[in-house]
């Protein structure tokens, strides 16, 4: 009787084994990545306890762009439909941890996706439309020192980065115009509202005009909220603006609102371009201004250039340059990694690093 389910165990394994290898020859993975890193100096710092710290230098993570490794496929079932997943981790360049997602191992991405000409439908852990429309309309790419994500980290943390549980549904492009919308379980025992997340984007896009608008409304807590970095604060979000490209100059413009329950109700004014010189050499600029609407008195204002050498289509000579002035309780920071806090003055920061994509 054994040796008989012994025999049994093996040919289901044998059968597993050979499933696994027809279904993996109809299909395609990929696996990708970015690692990035720089130099980094702050003329000012804070300590743990948010206390001036005097000069920050330090080698630094994610200057340009988040390091990341992933794996994505896609599997032609026929018929116009596809069968796609996207699995990703954040990195940290300087010591091997998690960095740039919830804390988790796929902490930046791990969904499943339906394809067709009808639009798709995503499954899983994922951006959520508000944020993809914060990274449309930055003008310096959203890169992880002096843009748009070090006030949008500095107020929601993960909160609309990374939103677990979530179901999305993206328009096909008509006449340049799509739309996406998202909602994200959340719930736990006796509270299904806890810690469910909506979001909706619009944006029109036809080549050289681009305008963009999106809101989230996010709950706290959840099953989500045991995540090692906070993705379920509660607060609501919007956001306009609009974007114009004249050949290899692109300027941008965008106004977004970040009201979190129990603290500040901020206000961001931002604007800037990206010029690309030569196919090897990209210059970008852009200006933030923060105002708290519950007290004038608090606001910052946030300025970054940065120059780009693309030493081949995979590898990226970058160096940046920035100011942060705050007033009264505002924290604006200078980079998301190294500096997102700043206290009251004006602080100097640059970073200069390298960043290779494979």
């Amino acid at each position: 009787m054994l040796k008989k389910s012994a025999a049994v165990r093996s040919a289901i394994a044998m059968g597993f084994f050979a499933l696994s290898a027809h279904a993996s020859a109809q299909s395609s993975v990929t696996l990708y990545g970015v690692a990035d890193s720089g130099l980094f100096y702050a003329s000012k710092s804070l300590n743990a306890s948010g206390q001036s710290a005097g000069k920050s230098w330090a080698l630094i993570d994610s200057g340009l762009s988040p390091s990341q490794f992933g794996f994505r496929g896609v599997e032609d079932l026929g018929g116009g439909l596809k069968m796609a997943f996207d699995l990703e981790s954040g990195i940290n360049m300087t010591n091997g941890s998690f960095n740039d997602s919830n804390g988790n191992l796929f902490g930046r991405q791990a969904w499943m996706q339906l394809r067709s000409d009808l639009g798709s439908l995503k499954m899983g852990l994922q951006f959520s439309p508000f944020f993809l429309t914060l990274y449309e309309l930055d003008p310096r790419g959203l890169t992880a020192f002096g843009s748009g994500v070090v006030q949008y980290v500095n107020s929601v943390v993960g909160t609309g980065l990374t939103n677990a549980n979530a179901i999305s549904y993206t328009s096909p492009v008509i006449a340049g115009v799509e739309a996406s919308a998202m909602y994200a379980l959340g719930g736990s025992a006796g509270n299904f509202r806890a810690g469910q997340q909506y979001s909706v984007s619009v944006k029109y896009d036809n080549g050289s005009l681009l305008l963009a608008a999106s809101m989230y409304n996010g709950n706290a807590g959840g099953t989500a909220a045991a995540t090692p970095i906070p993705t379920t604060i509660e607060f609501v979000g919007r956001m306009i603006g609009a974007g114009y490209r004249f050949g290899s100059l692109t300027v941008k413009a965008s106004y977004a609102s970040y009201k979190v329950a129990g603290a500040g109700s901020n206000s961001v004014w931002g604007g800037g371009a990206d010029y690309l010189i030569t196919p090897a050499l990209d210059v970008n600029a852009g200006i933030w201004v923060t105002s708290d609407r519950n007290d004038t008195a608090n606001h910052s204002l946030l300025g970054a250039m940065g120059v780009n050498y693309f030493l081949s289509k995979a590898t990226t000579l970058y160096g940046q340059v920035g100011v942060v002035n705050n007033h009264g309780a505002m924290t604006t920071g200078l980079s998301v990694n190294g500096a997102l806090n700043e206290g009251a003055g004006a602080a100097v920061g640059a970073a200069l690093g390298v960043r290779h994509m494979f």
